[in-house]
């Protein structure tokens, strides 16, 4: 009999024990379900020049504090320093950097259990190598470094830059007998611009006079003028000045076409663009 009520006894207990347990090490299976690195990007396929961000979370899976907690990023196929400029990045205790072939984000001292996010802005090379880039991100710290952890990938294209050009002309002042031209380049994108350059082409009644943004080879009729960058969503303005004779008669048209660029331009309709004046004698032009 006293054998019987000592097992129900201990049977009793161990259910207890065991139902008192369950739900601690349900939650324990679940911290540890999350991984001490995980990245997410805002794009998988980028062009060269254009700017995307990649969002990792740290968390610490020790029962430690990890001095010093930094995010880091790589790549795999290509040094994420290669691939991109780091442009900024946000939730962190201080600006984020380069370290060797990396870009790290700094968080200070990261107790056990505590998990961290930052947002890099990157802007793409306009040398990076085309193709696809396996990312490569870790949680490291002064006292305790994580495993390496890989993906996602990440596709680099050549990309486009839709630069488009438009032509202004006016007479210089009163009874002048000079048109001042005003080129303007605008870049809708999606990506950054750079080596453009735009020839403009005027009549033969006229000559050319002055320009600080272009140069005019000798024996032309033609003005050249290079950008060396235009980011999407930018314009700028170029000038040059021409003169008539002082008794010219008639009309006179110029045209301004861009003539390169990189990366390749997807709309050729607005490359160029003519201006034509009238005048009445070179001193009364009408544009």
């Amino acid at each position: 009999m006293m054998h019987h009520r000592r097992w129900r006894r201990i049977a009793t207990i161990a259910m207890a024990a065991t139902l008192v347990a369950l739900p601690f090490g349900t939650a324990s299976a679940s911290a540890d379900d999350v991984p001490s690195s995980a990245v997410t990007v805002g794009a998988t396929t980028v062009h060269r020049g254009q700017t995307f961000t990649v969002t990792q979370q740290i968390h610490n899976t020790q029962q430690f504090t990890v001095t010093f907690a930094k995010g880091a990023i790589y790549g795999q196929q290509t040094a994420i320093t290669d691939l991109a400029d780091l442009v900024s990045c946000t939730g962190t205790t201080a600006p984020c950097f380069q370290y060797g072939s990396s870009y790290r984000a700094p968080f200070g001292d990261l107790a056990a259990g505590e998990t961290r996010t930052v947002v890099y802005t990157l802007k793409v090379k306009d040398t990076a190598p085309l193709g696809t880039v396996t990312l490569q991100h870790q949680f490291v710290g002064d006292n305790y470094a994580f495993e390496t952890l890989t993906g996602p990938d990440l596709t680099v294209t050549q990309g486009v830059a839709d630069v488009g050009v438009k032509l202004t002309a006016a007479q210089h002042g009163l009874l002048s007998p000079e048109i001042d031209y005003t080129i303007t380049l605008t870049n809708a994108g999606p990506g950054d611009a750079s080596a453009v350059r735009v020839a403009a082409t005027y009549a033969s009644a006229l000559q050319f006079s002055r320009s600080a943004d272009c140069t005019h080879p000798a024996g032309t009729r033609t003005v050249t003028c290079d950008v060396a960058s235009l980011p999407a969503g930018s314009s700028t303005n170029l000038r040059f000045t021409a003169s008539l004779g002082v008794l010219t008669l008639g009309s006179f048209t110029t045209t301004a076409k861009i003539v390169s660029s990189f990366p390749a331009d997807p709309n050729a309709a607005n490359n160029s663009a003519s201006r034509t004046c009238t005048a009445l004698t070179g001193l009364i032009i009408s544009c």
